[in-house]
């Protein structure tokens, strides 16, 4: 990769080669890391450059976009709310607030439906949110993690996260579970929800299962199992577009503004976008740039 006089970022190389950019829509199964998943499409697709969008817990399940060479830039651009299907276990509570932790307490009070579906609107809107002390947030250069497996306690600021939407899908009695789905923002963690609405019940909670629906414009009707993706054509037959997943302004490029934009060259703002917009410059509709909006040009920023 070179930087261009003009400020974009001109990009190349092994992927170029294999002809693989692009998004996977994969559903990740319990059991693995988010990092194995990218590992393996790795190993079947040749290519080093390859990264998810999010990770997801090894007990966790559903879908996990992968971009594919070049696409690996785009990742800032793409749509970050996300969507679960959580079961929450009521009257246990555990130090990694999930069923992978150690048991830290246990009671004896019962909740119905009622009582979950009555404190849910509490935890909806913008809130600040503690993070699990099981968690890879850094502190003075430190994984949460690595202090929590140390039992060393340090102090954490909570985070805004928005809540969009939490709704009771069904509740169990006999096994005090609760299936709930939830809506929120990138960073927001699930299993900070289910601890929390146990502790406002007074009976403290944990998560036993997760399933992400939904990430962006990644959804789990849509996704393709690992097991599909063994090799670089399977890999072609499954590749998203990233065209058509990005909510920004576009621009059809002609030849002329091809060969400027590649060069890393500003182009006339044909299409009147307003003024510090995004832009995604488009080429045989193929992604040819990113580029940043200017009173009268786009400016370009990322070129493919």
């Amino acid at each position: 990769m070179s930087l261009m006089s003009s400020g974009a970022e001109i990009s190349g190389g092994q992927e170029e080669k294999a002809g693989l950019f692009g998004f996977l829509n994969v559903k990740k199964t319990k059991g693995i890391t988010s990092h194995d998943v990218v590992y393996k499409i790795r190993k079947a697709s040749g290519i080093k450059q390859v990264g998810h969008t999010g990770t997801l817990d090894p007990f966790a399940e559903g879908v996990l976009p992968v971009c594919i060479g070049k696409a690996t830039r785009l990742i800032e651009y793409l749509d970050d709310d996300k969507a679960y299907l959580a079961v929450v276990k009521f009257g246990v509570e555990t130090d990694t607030y999930d069923l992978d932790g150690k048991i830290t307490k246990v009671s004896e009070t019962k909740v119905t439906g009622e009582d979950v579906e009555k404190i849910l609107p509490e935890f909806c809107g913008e809130i600040l949110q503690t993070p699990p002390a099981y968690s890879a947030i850094k502190v003075k250069g430190k994984k949460l993690y690595e202090y929590a497996r140390k039992g060393q306690t340090v102090e954490v600021e909570p985070r805004k996260v928005f809540i969009e939407k939490l709704e009771l899908k069904n509740f169990d009695f006999e096994n005090q579970t609760a299936e709930i789905f939830v809506k929120c923002s990138k960073g927001t963690y699930i299993r900070s929800i289910a601890h929390d609405t146990g502790q406002k019940l007074l009976c403290g909670a944990h998560l036993v299962k997760l399933t992400r629906t939904k990430a962006g414009k990644f959804e789990i009707e849509n996704s393709v199992n690992l097991e599909n993706l063994q090799n670089p054509e399977d890999i072609k037959k499954h590749l998203i577009n990233p065209a058509g997943m990005l909510d920004y302004p576009k621009i059809k490029l002609d030849e002329t503004e091809f060969e400027k934009v590649r060069h890393g060259n500003p182009i006339h703002n044909k299409n009147d976008i307003s003024q510090g917009q995004v832009v995604i410059l488009i080429y045989n509709d193929i992604i040819n740039a990113v580029g940043v909006s200017g009173r009268n040009e786009i400016l370009i920023k990322k070129v493919f």
